[in-house]
């Protein structure tokens, strides 16, 4: 039987089956890209406000998204659909983003990107509540990780606002709920939906800049809008794309582990462009790091391999696992 993906169903809420290629691809993307991100977030509210920096560039890379696929032929999504889309993009984008926007108004991209760091072990907390608890060897690598991520990063000086930790730590529970929520839902699937999810969450963050009364302007300084073109092209476009293809095809245990990559790139391109500072516990934590997101990988493949309990026939054959 041939493993089509099953997205090409139309209301299909079940996972598409696609080559490793490009979900390599996506997760090498989405591991470099989103590290990166964080200092250009950084750079962005020193004359932005958060909502307005966050709101204008979803709300842009959605509109070009949907446009593009437009003018491919392919049909916008339907009200409920629509519906679905703006619960997911709040979910992960305007709480998610937004939380770090507007955290990284008072500490560091170092201290942010660690706090991030607990999102997979988030993820198989809500995979668990929805039915699937990570497997033996999944909790083994998630415990690695962690562990790589605190030797890595109690090297730095993370004094961070109490108050900024907590608003991270929220946005971190919202994205892991809405990674685990969006295969639950009738989200649209592929660039279309990804657009819609970006439009919807672009206008509902500028909605909470206004009632917050931040005020709209264009940036002063080249280098805000270096990087919020950045922030709209490949934080978005390609970053965010690239996230929600993986989604649609492996676990969110999986499909989070950016969270443990994305901490060295974003101190080292701190270090390059913004003059930070880092401890040799780097160099000690990183290896760490990547061995769990190897090993967690692998634990992933062999479970691909077996038959999910309690699904059909048909589920086995095309790689649906239940729930997660």
């Amino acid at each position: 039987m041939s493993r089509f993906p099953l997205s090409s169903i139309e209301g299909s809420t079940a996972r598409p089956v696609a080559a490793r290629g490009p979900i390599a691809a996506c997760l090498g993307a989405v591991y470099i890209i989103w590290g990166t991100t964080f200092f250009a977030i950084k750079v962005g509210v020193q004359d932005l406000p958060p909502f307005f920096l966050v709101g204008t560039r979803l709300a842009t890379a959605g509109a070009l998204l949907l446009a593009w696929q437009g003018l491919r032929g392919r049909r916008l999504p339907l009200p409920r659909e629509w519906g679905c889309a703006a619960l997911i993009g709040t979910l992960l984008l305007v709480m998610g983003n937004g939380s770090v926007a507007v955290a990284e108004r008072w500490i560091s991209s170092g201290a942010t990107v660690a706090l991030g760091s607990v999102l997979p072990l988030a993820t198989a907390v809500w995979s668990g509540i929805f039915g699937r608890w990570p497997r033996r060897t999944e909790w083994i690598a998630i415990a690695v990780g962690a562990i790589g991520a605190v030797i890595m990063l109690t090297g730095r000086d993370l004094q961070a606002n109490v108050l900024g930790s907590v608003i991270i730590l929220i946005g971190v529970a919202s994205w892991s709920f809405g990674t685990v929520l969006s295969r639950r839902i009738a989200v649209p699937r592929g660039a279309t939906g990804f657009g819609a999810e970006m439009l919807c969450a672009g206008v509902i963050a500028l909605a909470i800049s206004a009632a917050l009364g931040e005020h709209w302007h264009l940036p002063h300084d080249t280098r805000v809008w270096y990087a919020w073109s950045y922030l709209v092209v490949f934080g978005s476009l390609v970053g965010f794309s690239s996230f929600r293809y993986v989604v649609e095809r492996v676990s969110p245990t999986l499909a989070s582990t950016y969270a443990y990559v994305n901490p060295p790139v974003a101190l080292l391109v701190g270090w390059q462009l913004g003059q930070e500072s880092f401890s040799l516990n780097l160099l000690i934590g990183l290896p760490i790091v990547l061995a769990s997101v190897a090993l967690l990988a692998w634990a992933h493949s062999r479970s691909d391999n077996l038959p999910v309990a309690g699904t059909s026939a048909l589920e086995s054959e095309v790689g649906v696992a239940g729930p997660e």
